[in-house]
């Protein structure tokens, strides 16, 4: 099988911005903002998230939670996948109460050899419009990376030093239920982040891991914070090294001296960097 034949499927879903979601991420953030908003109020920065979820039959789930491989997404064999990062481009504000449509594609698909063995990574391309414009309201593109299994051999990369200097810093405490609430309202069932069991004895990590969407969602919510009133043009994240729920960690950011972007990042409790972001205003 050519998994290069997966480049350029395409895909459309719909779904409507309710205000319950919003209020239930609003509470697990910790937010004071909890009630249920009214229509018309903008959705902050990458809770479309919220929407479009992942919906499969109970039987059409693999053994790691996610959907059976195949069908959209090119059906690869590795075993482990991960949220590697995400680009944005935020053309206009998606608000509750909108009919939205994303239209997903396949954009490329590469195959690799690293230092633990054979990687796919498929990069997939997001295009969300609102109430039935032509126009593209956000820009979102999703990389996805698939790994083999851990052997007893395989050598952890190098870790990176988070920097020493911020102007925002906020605590996390990872806690089980913090990642299930999380996952319950993206209706993700990847079992690495909920199923102690599965994660340390099938996928070989010392602890529940920490979602990527959530620590990105946490960066901008840092943001939010400081600069409420900021506007964001764009936004990318890596992920730079797994978060697990065994310590808290910090995120941090840093706006440029000339306020025309903020770097953000994640550092876990030995002070190595986790996630690097950057959001650029306008």
């Amino acid at each position: 099988m050519n998994l290069q034949d997966w480049t350029g499927r395409s895909e459309t879903l719909e779904d409507i911005a309710t205000a319950t979601p919003y209020a239930a991420l609003s509470a697990t953030l910790d937010r004071p903002d909890t009630t249920r908003p009214a229509p018309g109020t903008p959705l902050p920065y990458l809770w479309h998230w919220l929407y479009f979820l992942p919906i499969h039959a109970q039987s059409e789930i693999g053994p790691d939670g996610h959907a059976r491989r195949g069908g959209f997404l090119p059906p690869v064999s590795l075993p482990r996948r991960m949220w590697a990062g995400s680009d944005f481009e935020f053309h206009e504000p998606l608000c509750v109460g909108d009919a939205l449509a994303r239209t997903s594609t396949i954009v490329d698909v590469k195959e690799k050899s690293g230092r633990t063995g054979r990687l796919v990574f498929v990069k997939v391309r997001h295009e969300l419009r609102r109430n039935g414009t032509a126009g593209v309201a956000l820009t979102e593109h999703h990389n996805i990376v698939y790994r083999a299994a851990p052997t007893p051999g395989d050598v952890a990369p190098p870790p990176l030093a988070a920097p020493a200097e911020f102007a925002w810093v906020r605590r996390i405490v990872a806690d089980d239920v913090l990642l299930f609430r999380y996952s319950a309202l993206t209706f993700n069932g990847h079992r690495i982040h909920y199923d102690r069991k599965y994660v340390t004895e099938v996928e070989g990590y010392p602890g529940l891991i920490v979602h990527g969407p959530l620590i990105a969602t946490l960066l901008m919510d840092l943001l939010r914070r400081h600069m409420p009133e900021a506007a964001v043009r764009k936004f990318e994240f890596k992920a730079v090294r797994p978060t697990f729920d065994v310590n808290p960690f910090s995120i941090h950011g840093q706006p440029s001296a000339d306020g025309k972007s903020v770097r953000l990042w994640g550092r876990d409790h030995e002070g190595w960097l986790t996630m690097d972001a950057t959001a650029t205003l306008g």
